[in-house]
């Protein structure tokens, strides 16, 4: 957190009723012409001032909720101070770590207060409300907590070590949802709250070949309401019912409980699957103006009533189009996934070859002072492909999919809406992406070399993110997939909590040594700050065994030469100091303590298969005279 409030104090930035004998929130009036011209866009002049009206009211009843604590605080906040070194974000399942008698969410605050504060300091909280399916991304009530997890105090007792991400799953609801029962009963109040046909022949087979989806499903679900039977968008499964943003009220609803989400404790909110929003018959139904100027919109209304609170899009797409999500990175998401990334440390490993991944992180440009990448390297779904579509031949894709195969994992497929279909993503563990357990490779290399896989995604421009089985090192959990029938489950196995710490206590387990490993090349990471997010990034093409990255600290006196080898073999590498634009000729390495010195205008090393470097140097004071 920024400002001089701590963590802890921030779970009284909220009062338990709203206090209406203050002085209500003044809306900017810049602000409000920002969101009129979007309304204006979305739903035409004549219905305007009707939907400002209610929009505004949500608005000034959230402002109401907030204490003078928090009101004090905002007051010193700035946008641009929003994320440092020291944000690194743990993604998990509120019920991913279980302890016998005790709630889900009560056991992850144990861990995570015990063992990862001051590694980690904000926790993404993947859907932890009730649901249907998909592990929570089929929701059934977007306001209540899972009882089986626990309640929103013990969300909210989280607050106290670290921040909080929650998911936004607004793109679609669950079939077993009140507002999809509603509907099936005809209530005048939800027949429009989703995209719905009488018959197929509404949708010409044309436009059905131009619409862009993640599944090979039909897009069309058929339920029984009481006036008979209806075809309803269904983007992802049949229990997926896509909500209809071309009625204002749904939008309505989604900015009450985006608000709601800020008042449980939010700071940052994921836009699960937002580049669906919006459905167009003729067009390709994804990235949509429509679907941006939504995003805008929920940018507009946190800027005035949560500042502090972040958006970052979940946007599985090729990378051109995945950037565009921030806009001019002052008007849209504050953060992206940078889904490039993960396929190509994969390719980079798995050829010995980092070029590809050289070039692409040569070209990612700075966005803004108030946005950056989120970066990471698994999930609890996969290593998603298409942000590689045209950075990696379909070859290449073939090839990493086809690798994943062979240690285990799975591909889920996309439709491509010519009758093919095509990799979507990669369902398998990172450790398993990495490494096949039956080949009789030494484990030690393993681990350095999964070590340095994940050691990229520390070092490059962004805010950094591990998912639980990613800290732990985890094994596909075959037997899952098989049991659910569903591919995705390989990397969400439900961990036993105290099984879990003799584990990490154990130093003979790659769960010990990936953790502790991991862990300290954090405690290194957010010590510094050449590592902030939007500090200057230089990529060196130095060798195709080794990916290197400079970082520059904003006030230019630190850097850090970030080299990572790719390849099992060791690599010569060099670098001229001008050339480089490094700032220094001492150096020291970070994770060693070793000191190196560049010779004649020229530094060189050896570096060790799989080896990691953080090499560190300051910029040398000038000599000058001493007066006499």
């Amino acid at each position: 957190m920024t400002g001089k409030i701590s963590t802890a104090e921030f779970i009284r930035f909220h009062s338990a009723r709203p206090d209406f004998h203050r002085p209500l929130l003044q809306i900017p009036r810049s602000a409000e012409q920002r969101i009129r011209q979007k309304l204006e866009s979305l739903y035409g002049n004549e219905h305007v001032e009707e939907i400002y009206r209610e929009l505004s009211r949500l608005m000034k009843v959230y402002y109401a909720y907030k204490t003078p604590l928090m009101l004090e605080w905002e007051k010193q906040f700035r946008p641009e101070d929003r994320f440092t070194e020291r944000d690194v974000i743990l993604i998990t399942y509120g019920d991913l770590v279980r302890r016998v008698g005790e709630s889900p969410l009560v056991t992850l605050r144990k861990l995570t207060s015990r063992y990862l504060k001051g590694v980690f300091n904000t926790i993404h909280l993947l859907p932890f409300f009730p649901y249907s399916s998909d592990r929570g991304f089929a929701v059934i009530d977007f306001e209540q907590v899972d009882p089986q997890l626990g309640t929103w105090d013990d969300i909210l007792d989280m607050k106290r070590d670290f921040k909080l991400m929650f998911d936004g799953v607004f793109n679609h609801v669950s079939a077993e949802s009140r507002w999809f029962q509603e509907f099936l009963n005809q209530n005048p109040e939800y027949v429009d709250f989703f995209s719905v046909f009488d018959t197929r022949s509404e949708i010409s087979p044309d436009h059905l070949k131009l619409i862009v989806r993640p599944r090979t499903s039909d897009v069309l679900s058929t339920f029984q309401t009481l006036n008979g039977p209806k075809l309803v968008w269904t983007t992802f499964s049949p229990d997926q019912i896509d909500l209809n943003f071309k009625n204002p009220r749904v939008l309505l609803k989604i900015v009450d409980i985006l608000l709601t989400y800020v008042r449980r404790g939010a700071d940052i909110i994921r836009l699960d699957a937002v580049t669906y929003l919006w459905e167009e018959l003729g067009t390709s139904c994804v990235h949509l103006e429509q679907s941006h100027a939504i995003i805008r919109l929920f940018r507009d209304v946190l800027d005035v009533v949560a500042p502090h609170v972040a958006l970052i899009t979940e946007t599985n797409v090729p990378h051109e189009e995945n950037v565009r999500y921030f806009s001019n990175g002052y008007d849209e998401a504050q953060m992206v996934y940078n889904f490039a990334l993960p396929p190509l440390v994969l390719h980079a490993f798995h050829t010995g070859d980092a070029s590809r991944l050289t070039q692409w992180a040569a070209s990612l440009k700075f966005v803004s002072p108030q946005a950056t990448y989120f970066n990471f390297l698994d999930s609890h779904d996969g290593i998603g492909v298409m942000a590689v579509k045209n950075i990696l031949s379909s070859e290449e894709i073939d090839a990493l999919a086809l690798r994943v195969v062979e240690n285990g994992g799975f591909i889920s497929y996309k439709d491509n809406g010519d009758g093919t279909v095509s990799p979507y993503e990669l369902n398998v563990t990172w450790w398993n992406a990495l490494n096949n357990d039956r080949d009789g490779e030494p484990v030690e290399q393993k681990v350095r070399r999964y070590l340095a896989s994940r050691a990229i995604a520390l070092v490059m421009m962004g805010v950094p993110g591990v998912y639980l089985h990613g800290l732990l090192g985890s094994r596909n959990d075959v037997d899952a997939v098989l049991e659910e029938q569903q591919t995705r489950s390989i990397n969400r196995r439900n961990l036993n909590m105290d099984g879990l710490i003799r584990l990490l206590r154990d130093a003979s387990t790659t769960t010990h040594q990936v953790a502790t490993g991991l862990v300290a090349l954090i405690r290194h990471r957010v010590q510094e700050a050449a590592f902030h997010p939007n500090a200057e990034q230089r990529i060196l093409s130095v060798s195709p065994g080794t990916f290197t990255v400079v970082r520059t600290a904003a006030h230019g006196q630190e850097q850090i030469v970030a080299i990572t080898n790719v390849t099992s073999k060791p690599q010569r590498w060099g670098v001229r100091v001008a050339e480089g634009g490094l700032i220094a000729w001492r150096w020291r390495d970070l994770l060693t303590g070793k000191s190196y010195q560049a010779q004649q205008g020229q530094l060189e090393l050896m570096v060790e298969p799989y080896q990691v470097m953080w090499l560190k140097g300051r910029r040398e004071r000038k000599k000058t005279k001493e007066k006499r």
